[in-house]
């Protein structure tokens, strides 16, 4: 388990901070979309304010790993973080509501947090995943130095069903290159 953070980061248009329950109504409009919440695999569709409301409790009691509430302008836009796995490694997580996309805003978010990830923990690897009919996350994995790493079958709660899901990995070396450079 791992304590609440309180972390804030700071990005050029961005500030992730730790999620709270002023949160749960706008995460669950944004990541209660279907067309989030398919391409994760955790939240579910239709995303109750209730099972929101759960969700951050277990951020705040440390079951979720490290999840940070991606903010513009102080307006939720979005969530990211990573579960460590071992001491070795930690998996990736992240959505932005639908409003927000297109705008860099993933890619921004999500290459301050797998420094945070690299920098407090010491990873020599973060691993990622998106589902095959996400080229958007492909987009973002890939300008920040991921490398394709496989293929699996992962669930998705929100299509009830299994989906073709391709993996991939970021050394410390290359991320310490692929991180720097917005």
């Amino acid at each position: 388990m791992y304590a609440s953070q309180t972390m804030q980061i700071r990005t050029q248009r961005l500030s992730l901070r730790p999620l709270d329950h002023a949160d749960v109504r706008p995460m669950s409009l944004l990541a209660g979309d279907f067309d989030v919440a398919r391409m994760t695999g955790m939240i579910p569709h239709p995303y109750s304010e209730a099972a929101a409301r759960a969700w951050v409790d277990r951020v705040s009691r440390g079951e979720e790993g490290v999840v940070f509430a991606v903010t513009r302008d102080r307006t939720l836009i979005g969530c990211s973080g990573y579960m460590p796995m071992d001491a070795e490694h930690a998996e990736l997580g992240y959505w932005i509501g639908k409003p927000y996309w297109g705008a860099g805003f993933a890619t921004e978010a999500v290459r301050a947090v797998v420094a945070h990830a690299f920098d407090a923990h010491g990873f020599a690897y973060v691993r990622a995943g998106h589902f095959q009919d996400n080229p958007g996350s492909r987009r973002v994995l890939g300008k920040l130095g991921f490398a394709p790493e496989g293929e699996e079958m992962r669930d998705c709660v929100a299509r009830g069903e299994p989906v073709h899901c391709l993996t991939y990995r970021l050394d410390r070396r290359r991320a310490a290159a692929a991180l720097r450079h917005p």
